[in-house]
């Protein structure tokens, strides 16, 4: 049955009343009214999805009515009703953004039919909007979570150069978000609608990287057997990612130059010339402008790329961000795992935070995935984190040394609880202790 709602602007009685009736024997939630300004009170006070208006009315036209309404509400569908058909007043009604136009009458048995095309037309632009939310959640500046003043900078750079179709070039450490941060460029730009691509430079021998690129040519190179699409051509019109692209070849680095600056290419083994426009977007976590000063990598090219360069933070520096982020992966994976763990405990945030994170946002992401995994209680301790970061946090001031020797001996019975998934007798049998002691010992390291 129909859910929307629909408006009635007629003063005629009998014709309101009638189509009224009909209206809501066929499920929609009917308002009426007899005048355009009690109509305009009606569309402040309730959620119209489709109005029936009328073209004379005692206090104005529908068809100028239209633009008014379509600006103030413009998901709502509009169809005129009128006494005697008039070309000019439907073509005007049309083009103020009126869903149809129709004879009151003569097609009465149109009413239904139309008010339904209406309510589809409703629900498709939701469902576009809906998947557009969704999108930008999944894939836009949504998605990265911070506050801290480093990673504010970066994304409203980001923001800035999204809209236009410069390059980019993404510099940080392995593991700061570089392809978030692409991904989110891109789903922000004019070419959202087209294909998002990457390429990891480092993840292929130099032989395979052009053809992964710019596609082959059948019996090119061993193992070529069939004609295969370049990166590039599956990219066209939309946005090529190159990440790591400090890893690529010398000698393949003038080939990639050229086609950024003209749009043509050749496949390996092909001679004939082929085109495609795509905005390009790099990411490394060497210091290229230093390699190009010692030809490591091509000066040229370098430039070509670092129109506009963005540094994102290592997490160590963002350390206000780390408590905002593990909260986040804790939702993802309590979801992901059907557990019920509320929150991390502030022991447990303490730690995260003293830690020196290497691998950056990704180590801190795979860390909450094991210790919601480890985790049987509804809050998250700091006997779910690897044991390196209790050690780290020991040495950086915790009551216990990691060099005393019961820290050492916290440490491995969490461990074997952790092999036994919690078995508490199991776990005694393998420390080789009677269960009292081992009772002893948890209550007095205060372990689960």
């Amino acid at each position: 049955m129909p859910n929307n709602s629909v408006l009635i602007i007629d003063d005629e009685d009998k014709i309101r009343t009638l189509l009224k009736r009909i209206i809501s024997l066929e499920g929609y939630l009917v308002f009426d009214a007899t005048t355009l300004g009690a109509a305009s009170k009606v569309l402040e006070r309730e959620s119209i999805d489709i109005v029936l208006c009328d073209v004379k009315l005692p206090d104005g036209n529908g068809v100028a009515y239209v633009k008014e309404l379509k600006t103030k509400h413009p998901n709502t569908e509009v169809i005129l009703l009128t006494a005697y058909g008039n070309i000019a007043d439907g073509v005007k009604a049309i083009k103020s953004g009126a869903f149809d136009y129709i004879v009151k009458g003569d097609d009465n048995d149109k009413v239904i039919p139309l008010i339904s095309q209406a309510a589809d037309k409703i629900a498709l632009q939701r469902k576009v909007v809906r998947l557009e939310k969704q999108l930008n959640e999944k894939h836009g500046f949504d998605i990265i979570i911070g506050e801290s003043l480093a990673l504010v900078q970066a994304v409203n750079l980001a923001k800035k150069v999204a809209p236009t179709n410069a390059p980019v070039l993404l510099t940080g450490e392995t593991g700061t978000g570089k392809e978030v941060f692409a991904e989110a460029i891109h789903y922000s730009s004019h070419n959202k609608d087209n294909a998002f691509v990457a390429l990891n430079c480092g993840a292929f021998s130099k032989e395979l990287i052009e053809s992964e690129l710019f596609g082959h040519k059948a019996g090119s190179f061993t193992g070529a057997t069939k004609d295969k699409k370049g990166l590039v051509e599956e990219a066209k019109n939309g946005t090529l990612f190159l990440d790591e692209i400090g890893e690529m070849p010398l000698d393949l680095q003038p080939k990639l130059l050229r086609f950024l600056e003209n749009g043509t290419y050749y496949r390996v083994g092909e001679t004939t010339e082929r085109k495609a426009e795509i905005r390009l977007i790099a990411a490394t976590n060497r210091d290229l402008q230093k390699e190009a000063e010692t030809g490591k990598f091509r000066s040229d090219l370098y430039f070509r790329i670092a129109v506009f360069t963005i540094h994102l933070p290592a997490l160590h520096e963002r350390t206000k961000d780390i408590e905002l982020l593990a909260k986040h992966f804790l939702q993802v994976y309590t979801a992901k795992t059907n557990k019920q763990i509320r929150e991390i405990s502030p022991e447990a945030i303490q730690v995260l935070k003293q830690y020196n994170w290497p691998g950056n946002v990704r180590e801190l992401k795979n860390i909450i995935e094991r210790a919601v995994i480890l985790e049987d209680n509804h809050i998250l301790s700091i006997s779910s984190l690897p044991s390196e970061l209790q050690i780290t946090a020991n040495t950086q001031g915790n009551t216990m040394s990691a060099f005393h020797l019961a820290s050492v001996e916290k440490l491995h019975i969490q461990k074997v609880l952790n092999y036994t998934s919690g078995n508490k007798s199991e776990a005694a049998r393998l420390l080789n202790i009677g269960l009292a002691t081992l009772y002893r010992k948890l209550d007095e390291y205060k372990l689960k």
